[in-house]
């Protein structure tokens, strides 16, 4: 186990106070909280080092532009990406898919071409798709559940066909915690020579993924989800993809030349950077990535791997609980319901322990359908998290229990 209480110092907001009690919080599947080191970078960064980038031939610009594109190469390797032009700063992960849904499918779909997708997706790799769907009369597909809450591959083979121009699928769902076989659909989509590309949202921040190894054609993440700054995520391309691409945005920064009726764009990485980019958002990716890779990967994903057992062991004892998704082989999240407890009371009910878990259909409504359930409790770990926490948690959840059970 990580040593919790060290990290945690780490972090300020862990000195807040809570309804008189400690901040546990129990919500990194939505955002993490931010460690010195990071917001350190960005406070230094806009005290000692604004200005824009690639615009400026003075000291100030330089530096910026440096530290910008340095925080591409440590994106690039922490990924390992063969290059840093592979990487591309959008706003979040949600502007990466719709990034390439647009400037890859308006490109290259057409009518009753098939986009396949999963069952579980988020919204933000749901959405954008059905928009494109709708502007080029490709088709959705969907690989759907299993009672378990695994992926159906039983059909895979009719589902990955010569009308598939393009996979893409989470690689460890939000909402159920499945860890999905998304190296096999690799292999299998690209023996079809259909692009794909692999939402690690939920992945990067957890546990090592490798793009080369993968050999996945795009691949997502935002850096909110892995201890940086919000505002600021990474869309991997492979560099043939990237180049195949049209710009998704025009402005500033993209282009090379520019005359009143046509212009020439720059390389990528930087044609898909339209406009001012957030560099200081950046910076503050890099120094996550940092403070990840001082902790070590492994490290990280074997203390979620024990937080995670130790919660669903102790959930099971509790009558009228139940939980979604796989028991064993999951990311580092529980999803739950009391029973005849609205999820929403839970939630309201632990934040007098000073609890903060996520109560919601946490943006995957078909997974809800799916569960006929309107929404679900959900409790997810990270490295500031001990077993301790997860105590309080079950003690909040018992206490729950009993104050529907008196008013029932």
């Amino acid at each position: 186990m990580l040593d919790v209480a060290k990290i945690k110092e780490d972090f300020p907001i862990f000195q807040r106070i809570i309804k008189g009690k400690n901040l546990i919080y129990l919500d990194s599947a939505a955002t993490t909280q931010k460690p010195k080191q990071v917001i350190e970078a960005i406070s230094n960064y806009y005290k000692y080092n604004n200005a824009n980038v690639h615009r400026g031939a003075y000291t100030l610009s330089e530096e910026s532009t440096a530290m910008y594109e340095n925080a591409r190469q440590i994106a690039a390797e922490f990924i390992n990406a063969s290059s840093s032009r592979s990487i591309v700063f959008t706003r979040n992960a949600t502007e990466a898919i719709n990034l390439v849904a647009n400037a890859w499918g308006l490109e290259y779909f057409k009518p009753n071409d098939e986009i396949l997708l999963t069952q579980m997706e988020h919204h933000s790799n749901l959405i954008p798709w059905q928009l494109i769907a709708k502007k080029t009369g490709a088709k959705l597909k969907f690989i759907y559940l299993d009672q378990n809450g695994k992926l159906d591959l039983r059909d895979i083979n009719d589902k990955i066909n010569k009308n598939t121009k393009f996979v893409s699928l989470v690689q460890i769902s939000n909402s159920l915690g499945t860890i999905n076989p998304v190296k096999y659909i690799i292999k299998l989509a690209h023996t079809y020579n259909v692009p794909i590309m692999i939402d690690a949202t939920q992945s990067v921040p957890h546990t090592n993924v490798d793009v080369q190894e993968l050999d996945c054609d795009f691949l997502v993440f935002s850096g909110h989800k892995m201890l940086g700054p919000t505002g600021i995520g990474v869309l991997y391309g492979k560099e043939d993809f990237l180049d195949k691409m049209p710009p998704y945005m025009g402005g500033g920064e993209m282009i090379n030349e520019v005359h009143l009726d046509w212009a020439d764009y720059r390389s990528i990485p930087w044609k898909f950077e339209a406009g001012t980019p957030n560099i200081s958002g950046a910076i503050g990716l890099a120094a996550a990535i940092k403070y990840i890779n001082s902790i070590g990967k492994k490290n990280i994903e074997q203390h979620e791997k024990t937080l995670t057992k130790f919660a669903i062991e102790e959930l099971t004892k509790i009558d009228g609980v139940e939980i979604y998704g796989p028991l064993d082989d999951r990311g580092p999240l529980v999803a739950f319901n009391i029973k005849n407890v609205h999820p929403h009371d839970v939630s309201t009910i632990l934040d007098e322990f000073g609890v903060a878990i996520r109560a919601g259909h946490h943006c995957t409504q078909p997974i809800m359908q799916w569960l006929n359930v309107p929404a679900t409790v959900r409790a997810s770990f990270y490295i500031y998290n001990s077993l301790d926490d997860i105590d309080v948690l079950i003690r909040g959840i018992k206490k729950t229990k009993e104050i529907f059970a008196s008013v029932s």
